[in-house]
């Protein structure tokens, strides 16, 4: 079977360099807030060309810190509305509404699958204060476009980058290419910690300093809280895994590329559409996703019994599920259209030439 994502098979590269850095870990007895935390914090704010980067529990958690301490800088207020892609995980909505703001979902781009920049005007009200664009499968969204509009209508950027580590707009980097950033470490990441772990970027002196605030319970002293504040921490053994599999992300983005160039240039077949790429845009290809004519569970059933593992990003748009009845009326024919269309087909770093050969022939044969 090939697998969808091999997580063992992934991390079994720095099998030792891990066990190494826990039995430090252990014998320091130093473990929430620490020298690791601190080097990855720095590290990752260099490597995304930001000023600041601050630890978080969770990618979630990242993108309600920057909601929040917009609140205290009184940039945002309760009730305000901010642009969302309907095409994203579920957590790009939650992180807004628990920030008690309002997410306003906007339908996609058919190519892209990242938020439709030509829908944007005509969604914006006397309450849309921001715009939060999801670099959706490790592609960034057109930010020309959203740089265009945040200027024209006053609306800060908040990017969630969970899936977007490395990946460019122009020479930019995905973190710096707003107001402030989200990011998740989530294991199956294309930079992946061993549980949760998140981080914001920003290059706002101000923004970070509440953000890291916020998610130490509010206090800026021990004991003292200036604010109503969260639990939310980047994880010290968390941090020092990350440390440990940041240098080489840029060489797991160049084989996810290559892997994805391969398959760009092999698959031919007229029921499946492959994905479009903006030419400003560096894809680091979180994901490979296609989109398949007909019935999609019965080419996801070829696929199975030739041993070859699929999963669906996202079977069910954010803006359709349960947890947002008020959105049940909202008009996203290119999301509902695609999200009965996808298919995300393995692409990471492990695979090999054989494996990616084999994929190719199956996909073409159906």
């Amino acid at each position: 079977m090939i697998k969808f994502l091999d997580l063992k098979q992934i991390n079994q590269a720095y099998e030792n360099d891990f066990g190494n850095k826990f039995r430090k870990f252990i014998s320091n007895g130093f473990y929430i807030n620490g020298k690791e935390v601190k080097q990855f914090e720095n590290n990752f704010a260099k490597y995304c060309q930001t000023s600041f980067c601050i630890g978080t529990g969770n990618g979630l958690d990242a993108i309600r810190l920057i909601f929040e301490a917009y609140k205290i800088l009184g940039k945002l207020k309760e009730g305000d509305e901010v642009l969302v892609p309907a095409n994203t995980y579920i957590a790009s909505f939650l992180g807004v509404s628990q920030a008690g703001l309002i997410p306003v979902p906007i339908d996609i781009h058919p190519d892209t699958l990242n938020i439709n920049t030509e829908l944007i005007p005509q969604s914006i009200t006397s309450k849309t204060k921001a715009v939060m664009p999801v670099h959706l499968y490790g592609q960034t969204v057109d930010m020309d476009e959203i740089w265009k509009m945040a200027k024209v209508y006053n609306l800060l950027i908040i990017e969630d980058a969970a899936q977007a580590h490395g990946a460019k707009f122009g020479n930019k980097k995905a973190g710096n290419l707003g107001d402030a950033a989200a990011f998740s470490f989530y294991p199956t990441k294309n930079l992946g910690a061993l549980g949760d772990a998140g981080a914001v970027t920003t290059n706002d002196e101000e923004l970070a300093e509440i953000v890291r605030v916020l998610g130490n319970y509010g206090q800026r002293k021990k004991y003292i809280s200036d604010y109503k504040g969260f639990n939310s921490r980047l994880d010290e053994i968390q941090a020092a895994f990350l440390n440990i599999k940041l240098p080489f992300l840029d060489y797991i983005n160049s084989k996810r590329k290559e892997h994805a160039q391969f398959y760009l240039n092999n698959i031919q077949n007229p029921k499946i559409e492959l994905p479009t790429t903006l030419f400003t845009a560096d894809h680091v290809y979180h994901q490979f996703v296609i989109q398949v004519q007909g019935e999609r569970e019965k080419f996801r059933k070829y696929l199975s019994d030739n041993e070859i593992e699929t999963i669906i990003h996202y079977p069910l748009p954010a803006h359709r599920q349960k947890a947002y009845p008020e959105f049940d009326t909202v008009y996203a024919p290119a999301t509902d259209y695609s999200m009965k269309r996808i298919v995300s087909i393995p692409i990471h770093e492990k695979l090999e030439k054989e494996e990616l050969e084999f994929i190719v022939e199956k996909i073409n044969k159906y």
